[in-house]
């Protein structure tokens, strides 16, 4: 029997299916990062919903929406804003970039050099971005929600381990099936159905949401299960680089924001097997024979899942 999900969220999920069909694994994964302060890596081929995704979500909560579209010739100082030097006032003053915003759609963020990849960093980690030597506060909530295509087409670079790290989740959309296809033409036949998407909360509310996140239990039973989770990963023969303490840290935080979403005040083990996939896996890089195999890294986070015992789950009350 599935549980009952929290009524704001719920809330939210039923705005995004009016234009997402079929997507709502990938909507409630979204609000798990958006919950729990983290950010989502969105890998898919063109034309599947990422960007639509995105701006659904953030239309639903009434956030600020900022878009960037990440090419070749992107600067670092497009992304977090420049000093400007004003002749009448004698003086420079600061113009924002599009990374001051509630939710930020990086967009193809592969498709432009590392350097200006690495802008992203500070305000993802430490919500904040430094210019000129002066830092400026991002304003809270603060999302990133990144697209990338596969990095096997042409004209991509290859995210660095360090940005991964910073993403909670990483996940695919995947094509529709044949009736959500259609289900899609026929919404789209006469208007974009995300043109007349109206908010469900306000910012205020979903504030209330994040901080609410926090307080949900999570017993040192499933903290250790966590811990030996990632530890696992470090010691796999096919595995040169394991799961970090920060990778712990996501996945339980993830696990939190997934326990509320279903009206739970509490993690249990079934949160952290869901998830651990989408939190791990980008943050496990492969020996070069294991992925001549064909080995692939949620092979070993369901290798190393079967291997670690289950926790007893305790009765919370």
């Amino acid at each position: 029997m599935r549980e009952q999900m929290n009524p704001t969220v719920e809330k939210i999920l039923g705005n995004i299916d009016k234009v997402m069909t079929g997507k709502r694994n990938v909507a409630e994964l979204s609000l798990v990062a958006l919950l729990s302060g983290g950010h989502v890596l969105l890998e898919d081929v063109p034309g599947v919903g990422k960007t639509m995704m995105v701006r659904a979500l953030a239309k639903s909560v009434s956030a600020q929406f900022r878009r960037i579209q990440f090419t070749p010739d992107l600067l670092p100082s497009d992304v977090t804003g420049v000093s400007v030097y004003n002749p009448k006032e004698m003086e420079f003053q600061f113009r924002p970039g599009p990374i001051m915003g509630n939710i930020i759609l990086a967009d193809e963020i592969n498709r432009t050099s590392p350097k200006t990849q690495s802008a992203l960093l500070e305000g993802m980690e430490e919500q904040s971005v430094t210019v000129d030597g002066v830092t400026h506060t991002l304003e809270k909530p603060f999302f990133v929600m990144a697209t990338q295509n596969p990095i096997d087409y042409e004209g991509t670079y290859p995210l660095p381990e360090a940005q991964l790290d910073r993403f909670l989740l990483k996940m695919k959309m995947g094509y529709p099936e044949l009736h959500e296809e259609m289900e899609v033409l026929s919404r789209a036949q006469k208007t974009f159905p995300i043109q007349e998407l109206k908010p469900v909360v306000t910012l205020e509310e979903l504030r209330v949401l994040q901080q609410a996140v926090k307080e949900v239990i999570v017993d040192d039973t499933i903290k250790r299960y966590i811990v030996e989770l990632s530890s696992r990963t470090r010691g796999d023969a096919n595995v040169y680089l394991g799961v970090s303490p920060r990778g712990s840290i996501a996945l339980m935080k993830a696990a939190q924001s997934y326990a509320f979403i279903y009206g739970r005040d509490y993690v249990i083990p079934d949160d952290i097997q869901y998830l651990a996939p989408y939190v791990f896996a980008h943050r496990i890089i492969l020996k070069s024979e294991a992925r001549f195999e064909g080995i692939t890294a949620e092979d070993v986070v369901n290798r190393v899942m079967a291997r670690v015992p289950v926790p007893v789950q305790r009765h919370v009350t």
